[in-house]
């Protein structure tokens, strides 16, 4: 609920701060002492549209704070939860404005949108009269207000039709997994056929990249390799070379080779590395001859490299990968060509259940409808004491066929609107159309008579009073009262029936203080509220007045203590 209010510069408040209480908050005035600027005020931190026509003469901005408390079981929690914003016991909304069009909102501190404000705001507070912030405007709240006033009974088909739905998720996952119906099987088996054929001309063979890239790159460097080669054989075998020079070593150290042992075995080192160079200069003279620059075959391993990499791109980013995915669409294609029974089998079931999610939501529609026209009439009773004699107000629901049942969800097939319609011969149309403020107001206060409310545990109210009196003015203070027993309500009122009935009274007053006109609003004592019934009245002052605001007060008192724990 909303405890605590703070308005700073906004039109003829200079600053005031009010603290809210349980159940049924009125706030009452001479006309045109400020009521309607504690409502813009409110719907100003709720998001709606802001101008600077709210800023106070004189001054460079607006602000406005609002504390809620949450209950525990609050939809908030999980919007906040959405935007990553901490919630606790306490969520504080603030908002400015200043002179240049700029602004700042904050929610616990992190700064927000107006668009974010307003849906963390739709699930605190339902704003009733002349304003944007109308929680019922959304069809999809009419058509969940249905199913709260429907109950139980719709409880065992949702669940039915939940767990088909998911059946038929999993159907369909399999379905898939064998290649959907008939066409898109065909097509996937020629996909895979084309692959399969694709890699397997290509006959890859593990390591074949890397051999290809060697021989790329020598012949991409084979004259500096030949040119290297030859000088290298030179250098070893020709005459007076490498060879020659160790063997003519050898022949001179075997001289002294018998007169001490590491000469011998120098001589032996210098015929090992004698026979180690024969055998190199060999090799170099091999490769000499065999290391030639082949163009066609430089062009093969071009070409080839480039096959390779086309498939990388289609099938893996290595030969490895490559033959992993021919082998699982090798296995794919194998269950394809094969499954012609399964998937027969499977889509029988999945149409199979698509009749019975029909019929399933038809019976919810059915609970629906059923539900729905007890409870507007039951709305159009409550309006008629409310005096709007000729009310009708009904939801319409927008027909569907069997071929939409793949549409359905866990909720059904229903769109559906509350039309209304508050004068004789005037065509019903959908609450959004719906112009006059005191009218709505009416209409939601008789919805909210027959519902829990919804999810919104704060009400505010205006013009609910708007061309009532006498008994009709009780009556609205009784249903206010009722729902009170479960939610806040902030109502601004000029009727004493009211005021009465009220758990928290606030005047708003004016005055004028060195040439400037500021409003207050002032919350009301016991002796205070009392007088402040009396000028509700009209009375003067005297003792029957005040008699007569007694009298209000004590039965207004008497029927609460009746209606309580109910």
């Amino acid at each position: 609920m909303l405890t605590k209010l703070t308005i700073e510069n906004v039109a003829l408040i200079e600053r005031a701060e009010v603290e809210f209480g349980n159940g049924l908050n009125v706030l009452s005035g001479e006309t045109g002492a400020g009521k309607s600027v504690i409502l813009d005020s409110i719907n100003f931190v709720l998001g709606a549209k802001a101008d600077r026509s709210l800023i106070r003469s004189g001054t460079e901005f607006c602000s406005v704070c609002a504390v809620f408390a949450p209950g525990a079981a609050s939809g908030v929690f999980s919007v906040l939860q959405g935007m990553d914003i901490e919630a606790d016991d306490a969520l504080i909304l603030s908002r400015k404005y200043r002179a240049d069009g700029r602004g700042d909102i904050k929610v616990n501190g992190c700064s927000v949108n107006t668009s974010m404000l307003r849906r963390i705001t739709s699930a605190l507070v339902d704003v009733h009269g002349q304003s944007e912030h109308f929680f019922l405007l959304a069809e999809s709240n009419q058509l969940k207000l249905i199913d709260r006033v429907a109950g139980a009974a719709l409880l065992q088909p949702k669940q039915e039709l939940s767990a088909l739905l998911a059946e038929n998720k999993k159907i369909a996952a399999v379905m898939q997994s064998l290649g959907g119906d008939e066409r898109e099987r065909g097509r996937r088996i020629d996909i895979l056929q084309y692959q399969m054929n694709e890699i397997d001309a290509a006959a890859l063979k593990e390591g074949e990249e890397e051999e290809l890239a060697e021989r790329k790159l020598f012949f991409a460097n084979a004259e500096r390799v030949i040119r290297a080669l030859s000088e290298a054989a030179q250098a070893m075998s020709g005459e007076g070379a490498a060879v020659d020079l160790l063997r003519s070593a050898r022949r001179s150290l075997a001289d002294a080779a018998p007169y001490g042992k590491e000469y011998a075995a120098l001589e032996e080192r210098l015929e090992s590395a004698a026979l180690e160079s024969e055998d190199i200069a060999e090799t170099l003279a091999e490769l000499c001859g065999d290391t030639v620059y082949d163009e066609r075959e430089a062009e093969i391993v071009e070409q080839r490299l480039d096959l390779i990499h086309s498939l990388k791109k289609k099938y893996g980013d290595s030969v490895q990968k490559i033959l992993a995915y021919r082998e699982q669409i090798g296995e794919e294609y194998d269950l394809l060509v094969h499954s012609d029974r399964e998937l027969a089998a499977q889509v029988k079931k999945y149409e199979a259940n698509l009749k019975n999610i029909y019929v399933l939501c038809r019976t919810v529609t059915q609970v629906r409808e059923t539900a729905a026209k007890g409870f507007c009439e039951r709305v159009e009773k409550e309006l008629r004491t409310l005096n709007i004699a000729n009310a009708r107000f009904c939801a319409e629901f927008r027909p569907y066929a069997e071929e939409d049942t793949s549409k359905a969800t866990a909720e059904g097939l229903d769109s559906m609107q509350f039309l209304f319609s508050a004068n004789a011969g005037e065509p019903l149309k959908p609450l959004s159309k719906v112009i006059s403020g005191g009218e709505m107001s009416r209409l939601m206060l008789a919805i909210k008579t027959q519902s829990d409310g919804g999810e919104a545990e704060t009400y505010l109210f205006d013009e609910i009073d708007a061309g009532i009196s006498g008994r009709t003015a009780r009556t609205v203070a009784e249903k206010f009262a009722a729902i009170a027993q479960k939610k806040q309500i902030i109502a601004v009122s000029h009727l004493a029936q009211i005021a009465a009935m009220a758990d928290e009274n606030f005047l708003i007053e004016k005055s004028v203080e060195n040439g400037q006109t500021r409003t207050q609003i002032l919350p009301l004592g016991e002796n205070e509220r009392r007088e402040e019934i009396v000028r509700l009245l009209g009375g003067s002052g005297g003792e029957a007045a005040h008699s007569l605001a007694d009298e209000l007060i004590g039965s207004a008192a008497e029927y609460k203590r009746s209606i309580a724990g109910k």
